[in-house]
């Protein structure tokens, strides 16, 4: 049985989407069009691609096939510039969408500089999915993106898998949280009331942090503030103490002493031979090693 690539493609786009509408506008065709290559598909396959709720959600064979479409894109992208048939027009050169998943401080603090880097030199749409670096690699395998910066360090599926480095983070508050919080010192006692600012409901830096000094890390207060950018602008304005990536540090904050948290991370990407990821992967380790601490 062969799969039409055509309609490969027509579930990734409704996969990227989130809708058949949606889909349909950057397919150029009626919704109507979309849903009949769906269903045709699905009556060809024997088994539901897409779950049709709001956003649009891929089966597990629906996977596989979003995995199919990304992979025929890429090796077909490499194909054309390999030939020199693009455009010698970078302006009008055909352009490719790579999705990549990041982790939130990682894409707030080194990793949009050298996706920019690659973007001045390829006709590219980098299309970025944050996540916590535990759970991007599910993205990877799912097919949903062709890389991630992820903190899992065997290869997912036949992945390849490439070490940066490692993010490291200090417990850290304002000088006036610190005199109003923690006068008598950063005690357990005092840190079992003392409000910490976490980022998101899975995130376990901070539970982690309190653990290794002997605190329950549930009955203490704390902010929920799910960005990377404004965790640390959270910090900084005395909402409460946080573990702030080193490359955020700065003398406006006091460090609460304890253990460093390290987060080694690492760069896993679909094990095709793709001058662009392979571009991309170069400049990405590339700013991991000056920015990151070494394994």
């Amino acid at each position: 049985m062969r799969i039409d690539a055509q309609l490969a493609a027509t579930v990734a786009v409704v996969v990227d989407e989130g809708s058949f509408d949606a889909a349909a506008r950057r397919l150029h065709v009626t919704p109507s069009a979309i849903s009949q290559r769906i269903k045709a598909l699905e009556q060809q396959l024997g088994r539901v691609v897409v779950i049709r709720s709001r956003p649009v959600v891929a089966t597990e064979a629906g996977e596989a096939l979003v995995r199919l479409a990304r992979q025929v894109a890429l090796l077909e992208h490499d194909a054309v510039a390999a030939f020199g048939l693009g455009d010698a027009d970078a302006a009008h050169a055909p352009r490719i969408r790579v999705p990549l998943a990041v982790n939130a401080d990682s894409m707030a603090t080194w990793f949009l500089a050298p996706i920019a880097r690659v973007a001045q030199r390829h006709p590219v749409d980098v299309d970025l999915h944050r996540d916590d670096q535990d759970y991007t690699a599910r993205l990877l395998e799912s097919g949903e993106v062709m890389a991630a910066v992820t903190s899992e360090a065997e290869a997912v599926g036949a992945s390849a898998v490439t070490r940066l480095g490692v993010l490291e983070y200090r417990a850290m508050a304002t000088a006036e949280y610190v005199a109003r919080w923690f006068a008598g010192g950063v005690t357990d006692a005092a840190l079992r009331t003392a409000p910490f600012v976490d980022f998101d409901r899975r995130d376990s830096l901070q539970h982690d942090w309190l653990r290794s000094r002997g605190v329950d890390p549930w009955p203490v207060p704390r902010h929920y503030v799910p960005a990377s950018h404004d965790f640390s602008q959270a910090v900084r304005l005395g909402l409460g103490w946080g573990l702030i990536p080193a490359p955020q540090a700065g003398d406006d904050l006091v460090d609460l002493g304890g253990p460093t948290t390290r987060v080694p991370l690492y760069w896993q990407q679909w094990n095709l031979r793709s001058p662009l990821l392979d571009a991309i992967a170069a400049e990405v380790a590339a700013e991991a090693h000056r920015v990151l601490a070494p394994f």
